[in-house]
C-alpha cells in the first residue's frame, strides 16, 4: 500500500537522557528551530493545539473575543480557541491549507499558523518582531515526530510568558527552573523524547523538503495545478469519497483534507456562515500521497490511477 506520508518509526535509547522530561534535549531543540526560522526564541509545547490554545491565553489578553477561521481547517483549531473562553465564526478561505495562515491578529501584533509548512528563515520573512508563529510536530507534518508544537517570537516578553505557562507556571530565568509559581499555569511542556526526535528529523530535512519540493513539481506538471504546498497535494475532482475509496482499491491511500466546519451545530452555535467554495471544496478536494520515499515507478502509477478516477 503506498501512503499518505512517511511516518518513520524510531528507536532511542532512554539511557541517555538525564531526565525523560526536561533534559538539555529540549533547549536544544528550541535554539535549533528558532535559528531555523530566523526567530529570537522558540518555546517547545507538547503538540501544536496547546500552542494555539497557550497564544489564546496569554495573560495580557485573556478578554474573550471572537476568532474568525477558515471553514475547512482541522477541527483542533477551533476547539483550541473555544476551550480558551474565545469564539469562532468562519470565513470561506481555502488557500491556507498546506500553507502558513494568519490566525488572528491582536492589536500589537499577529499570529501565524504554520502547521503545515516549516521554511528556511521563515519567521523573519512573513513576521515581525512583536509576532508568534506556530509549527507542529505531529508525525504527518513537515518535520515529523511525536506529537509536540512550537511557538517563536523575537519578544522576550511572551516568550518568558510561555515558558512558564507550559510548566505550570513556574518561575523562569536563564534556562533554569525555581519553585515559585508566577500564576496557575499548565502541563503543556515537551518532553525529552519528543525533542530527540525531532533533533534527529532535522538530519536530513532540508534533503526531504527537496525531494518533496521536485513530487508537487510532477504533479503540478501532470494535473495542472500551481500548487506549492510541501505538506498536501490537493486536486478536485468529482467526488472525492468516491475518489478515495478507487485509489484504495488500487493500493493508493489518499485523503480528504478538510471537512467544512461552519455547518456543524457544535461550532456554529445557530449562526448561518456563508461559506460556498468551503461547502463545494469539501466534497471535490482530495490529497494526493506526498511521501519522499516514493520512487518513480509508484509516483507514475500514482499519477494513471488518479487521472483513471478523476
Amino acid at each position: 500500500m503506498i501512503q499518505l506520508f512517511n511516518i518513520n518509526n524510531h528507536k532511542i535509547d532512554t539511557s541517555e537522557f538525564s531526565n525523560l522530561l526536561h533534559d538539555d534535549i529540549v533547549i536544544q531543540f528550541e535554539r535549533k528551530i528558532a535559528e531555523y526560522v530566523g526567530a529570537k526564541y522558540a518555546c517547545a509545547v507538547n503538540s501544536a493545539t496547546n500552542a494555539i490554545f497557550l497564544i489564546m491565553k496569554m495573560e495580557e489578553y485573556l478578554k474573550p473575543r471572537t476568532i474568525r477561521i477558515p471553514s475547512i481547517i482541522p477541527p483542533v483549531v477551533a476547539n483550541a480557541i473555544i476551550m480558551s473562553g474565545n469564539k469562532v465564526e468562519f470565513k470561506d478561505n481555502i488557500k491556507w491549507i498546506g500553507n502558513s495562515y494568519i490566525l488572528h491578529k491582536f492589536r500589537a501584533f499577529k499570529v501565524v499558523d504554520s502547521a503545515q509548512k516549516l521554511e528556511m528563515n521563515q519567521f523573519k520573512k512573513e513576521c515581525n518582531s512583536d509576532d508568534v508563529m506556530i509549527f507542529s510536530n505531529y508525525p504527518t507534518k513537515p518535520l515529523g515526530g511525536v506529537d509536540g508544537g512550537v511557538i517563536v517570537t523575537d519578544d522576550y516578553k511572551k516568550y518568558k510568558w510561555f515558558k512558564q505557562a507550559v510548566l505550570n507556571g513556574t518561575t523562569f530565568s536563564n534556562n533554569n527552573w525555581e519553585r515559585g509559581i508566577s500564576f496557575p499555569g499548565y502541563k503543556m511542556y515537551m518532553s525529552s523524547i519528543q525533542a530527540k526526535i525531532l533533533m534527529n528529523n532535522f538530519t536530513n530535512f532540508d534533503k526531504k523538503m527537496k525531494v518533496l519540493g521536485k513530487l508537487v513539481d510532477i504533479y503540478n506538471r501532470e494535473f495542472g495545478y500551481e500548487n506549492t504546498s510541501k505538506h498536501l497535494y490537493r486536486i478536485e475532482v468529482l467526488d472525492n469519497e468516491k475518489f478515495v475509496q478507487n485509489m484504495k482499491n488500487a493500493g493508493i491511500v489518499c485523503g480528504i483534507h478538510y471537512p467544512a466546519l461552519h455547518k456543524n451545530p457544535i461550532y456554529n452555535d445557530g449562526v448561518e456562515f456563508n461559506c460556498p467554495k468551503s461547502e463545494k471544496l469539501e466534497k471535490r478536494t482530495v490529497s494526493l500521497p506526498m511521501n519522499e520515499t516514493l520512487s518513480f515507478l509508484e509516483t507514475e502509477y500514482i499519477i494513471d490511477k488518479a487521472k483513471e478516477n478523476i
